[in-house]
């Protein structure tokens, strides 16, 4: 049986992104008879460990330098390497490469010093880009490339959805596993300045988080539910009228559930996505994190026109159910595999 390592970041400050999208492809290359490890701290976001544990996957803590990995991907016994970081030295790329061992990189637009055999960028708009490649390397780019876990993949619809016409919208919110940016709050605070009525589930990975949505002050007919991290996200957002996140790699799971999708840009580096994905007309722009911690108002127009008009989310919804046909994974698990 070959078997695949998987090196990704994940941590309190850095999310759970990386790992969810690996684990996306994890899942298609598992389903190929392929054993997988992850080599990460998974044990610093209890909820990642728990997602990693519940597929059977094995797990070794991160190493950082090139030569722990060839060290360590050695005593494994490893037939390829996936790479998905924004951290990692530089050095331990073309050190990996170098020993033989197949590899495939997950990147977001810059490369970040990665090199690969396989360089994989799955953003929206990506193939129009044209960056140098690594000597021998190549690169698969799009959405045609956007990985997408079991649980996103039962939940999405055969077909195109059709609008939704609830007396009083209902509102899911989550900004990944750890809401590393404080979102959360924000985003209630610009929702209950809208004056409109809703009914808001919003995901809190910690009793801070929680606390301060708590204690947004809220108008007559509006209600917001905080819960923690979910296993039942896919559900909750087919339930949703409306859906709110960060606009990372849980965009893309959005709009391949034909969820109405509204983005905030938390962070610097998710700005070009945020930009293209809103572009297409397939997901509204709260704009940046910014912006809604200056003033919450600033997505006073948007959330009205989403909270108010049906039709808006229903076209919003059928266009991202259009753009991602999740089946990218599959392409990715093609070249990877064929690596070895």
């Amino acid at each position: 049986m070959k078997r695949v390592g998987v090196r990704c970041d994940v941590g309190p400050a850095r999310g759970v992104g990386h790992v969810m999208r690996c684990l996306a492809l994890a899942e298609e290359v598992r389903r190929r008879d392929v054993e997988l490890v992850f080599v990460c701290d998974a044990h610093t976001v209890p909820w990642a460990a728990q997602q990693i544990a519940a597929r059977g996957i094995a797990v070794r803590p991160a190493v950082w330098e090139p030569a722990e990995h060839i060290e360590l991907f050695g005593e494994l016994g490893l037939d390829a390497v996936v790479f998905d970081s924004y951290d990692l030295d530089a050095a331990v790329y073309p050190a990996v490469r170098a020993s033989g061992l197949p590899t495939l990189a997950i990147v977001d637009g810059d490369f970040r010093g990665a090199e690969a055999d396989v360089l994989v960028d799955q953003n929206l708009a990506a193939e129009l880009d044209d960056p140098p490649l690594p000597n021998g390397s190549v690169r698969l780019a799009g959405l045609p490339y956007v990985m997408i876990r079991d649980e996103i993949l039962d939940h999405r619809p055969a077909t195109p959805p059709a609008d939704r016409h609830s007396a009083v919208p209902k509102i899911f919110a989550f900004f990944g596993g750890t809401d590393a940016f404080g979102a959360g709050p924000y985003v209630a605070r610009a929702l209950a300045s809208t004056g409109l009525p809703f009914e808001a589930t919003v995901v809190a990975p910690g009793a801070d988080l929680a606390a301060r949505i708590a204690a947004v002050e809220l108008h007559p007919q509006q209600r917001v539910e905080i819960i923690g991290p979910t296993d039942q996200l896919a559900a909750r957002v087919r339930e949703a009228d409306l859906t709110i996140s960060a606009s990372g790699t849980s965009t893309w799971e959005l709009l391949c559930l034909g969820a109405t999708a509204g983005l905030v840009c938390v962070v610097d580096n998710q700005v070009m996505g945020y930009e293209r994905a809103v572009g297409t007309g397939a997901a509204a722009g709260l704009g940046l994190l910014s912006a809604l911690q200056q003033d919450v108002a600033s997505a006073d127009q948007v959330l009205k026109r989403l909270l108010t008009d049906p039709a808006e989310r229903g076209r919003l919804a059928r266009a991202g159910w259009d753009l991602v046909d999740g089946c990218g994974r599959e392409r990715v698990a093609d070249a990877l595999l064929a690596l070895t």
